[in-house]
């Protein structure tokens, strides 16, 4: 059976604000609900054979889901604790400025898609959201948004559930903008994040994939045109720690 595109399990959370929370991908799950109060769309099965990467690996698209679904099923007992090893717990820091960004205050309807905690799970697909037409103020991913299949797609559902004047905000792993600390850091991912991963999670191969397909993921500038073609307006980023991660926001005007 071929695996799904993007399924993810997020959160919604409704008329309150909470922390950030979490969205997994999670191949052959599909909607089940008694009642519809969110607005839930099913989706379809609609199959895809082209070839699409996989951190250096070439897959076909049918592939990708099913493979992202097994890093983060072997990764997530010790995810939180290598995240604070990887990054020295400059993590928690990049995702306070994205809350300051996003800056919520009570009656926010706000959806979160890979990332954190939260209040109402739902559990969809990143490129075919379950939810109706302008439905949401604020939609935020982070660090997942590089891991769907088709980044375009994911971006216009994103632009199809806000509402007119929401918000989209999106922290990524990015492009280092400095010569010097570019060559450490690739010297850091490749040489070291590994060997933690396979000390720390027993999992060399997992965090592999994670150094690999940060540098597969598109740089600063071009995720902004990106983020434009799928209908954004006012489209900024803004560059963190010298570019290991960037923070992009736009709008649906």
């Amino acid at each position: 059976m071929a695996a799904p595109r993007s399924c993810a399990l997020c959160r919604y959370w409704g008329r309150c604000w909470s922390p950030t929370p979490r969205c997994c991908t999670v191949p052959g799950l599909r909607f089940s609900w008694r009642e519809n109060p969110l607005g839930v769309r099913f989706m379809s099965q609609e199959q895809r054979t082209k070839e699409t990467h996989f951190g250096f690996e070439t897959v076909s698209e049918e592939e990708k889901g099913g493979k992202v679904y097994q890093v983060f099923e072997s990764v997530a007992k010790k995810y939180d604790v290598m995240n604070d090893m990887m990054s020295l717990g400059i993590h928690r820091i990049w995702k306070d400025l994205l809350l300051w960004k996003m800056h919520p205050f009570p009656g926010t309807q706000l959806l979160d898609v890979a990332g954190g905690t939260g209040i109402a799970w739902v559990l969809g697909d990143a490129e075919e959201l379950p939810f109706d037409d302008d439905k949401f103020d604020i939609y935020t991913i982070a660090f997942g948004i590089r891991n769907v299949t088709h980044i375009d797609q994911a971006l216009q559902e994103a632009y199809r559930v806000l509402k007119p004047g929401g918000r989209f905000l999106c922290l990524e792993f990015s492009r280092v903008n400095n010569p010097l600390i570019s060559r450490l850091y690739d010297l850091y991912s490749f040489q070291v994040i590994p060997v933690l991963g396979e000390v720390i999670a027993g999992d060399w191969k997992s965090y592999q994939y994670l150094v690999e397909s940060i540098r597969q993921f598109p740089p600063q500038e071009e995720f902004k045109e990106i983020i434009e073609d799928a209908g954004f307006q006012k489209v900024t980023y803004e560059s963190l720690t010298s570019g290991i991660v960037a923070i992009h926001s736009g709008f649906k005007l």
